[in-house]
């Protein structure tokens, strides 16, 4: 089995490719540095033969503010980044199922977050470049199915956590955000200062989690489009207290800024889907708390709070 992956030295690409070459398989994950997405010639540059998969993992974007300060640069970059991997999936390796990442903020704050509704209604106006980007390459995917008969699979994941985490001196995403904070008002007593009210709501799924979703789901599933969460939301109040819990950490040094930017104030998956086509997904998930607890101690060996 060969599998190319985009996007392979981030979070979730970099703990992908160690499991997938960990099972035995050809994996091929060249960096942003060897393989510049933004040329429409890149792949192919750096593509050795025909593979069995192309996982599609990468995006420009952060968390964060990053989507209110770029809306433009979002939807030209990344229309560039989909467009020249779709564009070499569809001429150049057809025999390959395409895997790709869709986004929990293409859906409408509106309406219920199940698959039906991914291309339907608005999604919130802060993240909504960044979710048509996606939304169109979900509809790429689909055009290619339509007028070429490929194979194709979209999962929308909610947020990743897990040890292993790293920024590159970027903004970290909510839960990542909150742990160095607590930590840090643990270790130098200065107060933890969040966005927001902390009542808006998250969901998590643990990073080794969704990728045996993924692993599986490849192999069993096509032409389809695929929430991967944990299936319950909490609010940033709730995430916040675990956190003091398992680092000893006093809970009155927590604070809240409601002049800051939230986002969507709620994000929260329906998987019926999953659970019916993976029906040992929810049982076999590492429990929060421990998630939560593993990603404090990988923070505190690593000293990714200082």
């Amino acid at each position: 089995m060969r599998v190319f992956v985009t996007g392979g030295s981030g979070f979730l690409g970099s703990a992908l490719v160690s499991k997938l070459q960990a099972d035995g398989l050809d994996c091929h994950a060249p960096s942003s540095r060897e393989c510049n997405l933004l040329s429409n010639s890149s792949l192919e540059a750096v593509a050795s033969g025909k593979y069995d998969q192309i996982i599609h993992l990468a995006a420009w974007t952060q968390a964060g503010k990053f989507c209110l300060e770029h809306p433009c640069e979002q939807w030209i970059m990344n229309q560039h980044i989909n467009t020249n991997v779709l564009d070499w999936w569809v001429n150049k390796q057809p025999q390959a199922k395409f895997v790709f990442m869709g986004t929990s903020c293409a859906y409408s704050p509106e309406l219920p977050h199940t698959e039906a509704n991914y291309l339907i209604g608005e999604p919130t106006a802060s993240l909504y470049t960044y979710a048509m980007t996606k939304r169109m390459l979900y509809q790429g995917a689909l055009a290619a199915q339509n007028q070429f008969g490929l194979d194709w699979l979209c999962l929308v994941p909610s947020t990743l956590y897990g040890p292993g985490y790293h920024t590159d001196g970027r903004q970290m995403h909510f839960i990542f955000d909150l742990i160095r904070k607590i930590l840090r008002a643990k270790y130098f007593g200065e107060e933890a200062v969040l966005w927001g009210d902390g009542h808006q709501r998250r969901e998590l799924v643990y990073i080794d989690d969704f990728i045996s979703a993924l692993q599986f789901l490849t192999h069993t599933q096509k032409n389809s489009l695929i929430n991967i969460g944990g299936g319950i939301d909490y609010s940033i109040r709730e995430f916040a207290e675990i956190i003091c819990d398992v680092s000893g950490c006093p809970h009155n040094l927590v604070k809240y800024d409601e002049t800051e930017y939230v986002g969507a104030k709620s994000k929260n998956l329906i998987v019926k889907k999953l659970h019916d086509l993976v029906p040992d997904f929810e049982n076999n998930c590492i429990p929060l708390t421990r998630g939560i607890s593993n990603v404090v101690d990988w923070f505190e060996k690593t000293e990714m709070y200082k």
